[in-house]
């Protein structure tokens, strides 16, 4: 295990603050870098979390603004369109991870990784809610012999706090998406305009209107079940727990269809909620996986490509994932 301290690029805002408390619950010891644009508040933050420095961080020098500071892994939280902090990473073999950019956007993360493969571990992160989908659906998907078709249909509150950087993310993805990407009869399609909205059905039952999204967790099912359906739909409004009168909350209905290890027709449905919405889970799912990167969990990473539920261990995971409030609910079986 390395001594040296992880990065949160990012780690201010709302989502780097949940993983460095969950770092810093697991791991009292790991000394964390707090880095941010705004220095201040990076000092305020890692004061506020304890052994944690915030220091500025410069992304148009090659060093980031560290110079030859050692670092463990490195995770940012907010897009960085020069790909600056994965090319620093790289270039010192530091793992590195991201939870910002749409399907759409990979090309230049994976240009990168494709030129350097052996550099450092690389993490595409951006799994919804990095984990909180794919991990319990495939578990799921344990029961079956044969996939046909995967339904995701995920709740955003439309109170539910985000960060600056989460808000920036959120308009670019839902509203300058080109294209959202299914898969249909076994290929990969692209839906747009009125093709792309869509319904979902809330745990209370109601409908609401919703778009067809692709977060990386369509090609995370795609290849593990082989379904030759797999959907992605997002809706963002009144969550099912606060139309009840209660707090907000974040739903991800998963629905999976096919044939089980007895040949009989099987379905699946079931919810992950958290009764204080999407960034408790976000930030649970980015540092699990930091703790694969910097060796504090599990063998050490080697290098490659990677998405969060590839280093995930799906035990632990649902373990933590219940002890940090969420819950998963069993549905009954019937087609939304």
């Amino acid at each position: 295990m390395s001594s040296n301290p992880i990065l949160l690029v990012g780690g201010s805002g709302i989502v780097g603050r949940q993983t460095a408390r969950y770092l810093r619950d697991a791991h009292p010891d790991v000394p964390l870098l707090i880095g941010g644009r705004d220095r201040e508040r990076a000092n305020a933050a890692a004061a506020e979390i304890g052994n944690a420095e915030g220091i500025a961080i410069d992304l148009t020098a090659p060093d980031l603004g560290l110079g030859e500071r050692s670092i463990s892994a490195l995770a940012l939280f907010f897009k960085d369109d020069a790909i600056a902090c994965l090319q620093f990473a790289q270039a010192r073999g530091i793992p590195y991870m991201s939870i910002s950019s749409g399907v759409h956007e990979i090309g230049p993360e994976v240009a990168a990784y494709m030129h350097k493969p052996n550099a450092a571990p690389v993490v595409l992160g951006a799994e919804w809610l990095v984990g909180a989908t794919t991990v319990p659906a495939m578990e799921a998907a344990k029961s079956f012999a044969r996939i046909d078709s995967v339904q995701i249909s995920a709740i955003i509150d439309e109170q539910d706090i985000n960060g600056p950087a989460t808000d920036i993310d959120m308009e670019r993805l839902t509203k300058t998406l080109p294209a959202a990407l299914t898969v249909q009869d076994g290929h990969y399609l692209w839906r747009t305009g009125t093709d792309a909205q869509t319904q979902v059905v809330a745990l209370d039952g109601r409908e609401m209107p919703a778009e067809v999204f692709s977060p990386y967790d369509v090609l995370v099912l795609a290849n593990e079940t082989g379904a030759r359906e797999v959907r992605f739909r997002l809706a963002v409004g009144e969550s099912s727990s606060r139309r009840l009168g209660k707090p907000l909350s974040t739903e991800i209905i998963m629905e999976l269809s096919g044939e089980d290890h007895a040949e009989q027709p099987l379905q699946i449905r079931q919810a992950v909620v958290h009764p204080e919405g999407q960034m408790p889970l976000t930030g649970l799912g980015v540092a699990m996986v930091l703790e694969r990167l910097a060796g504090l969990s599990g063998q050490p990473v080697p290098p490659g490509l990677y998405f969060p539920f590839q280093l995930l261990n799906p035990a632990r995971y649902l373990h933590q994932l219940t002890s940090i409030g969420g819950e998963i609910l069993k549905l009954d079986a019937h087609s939304q």
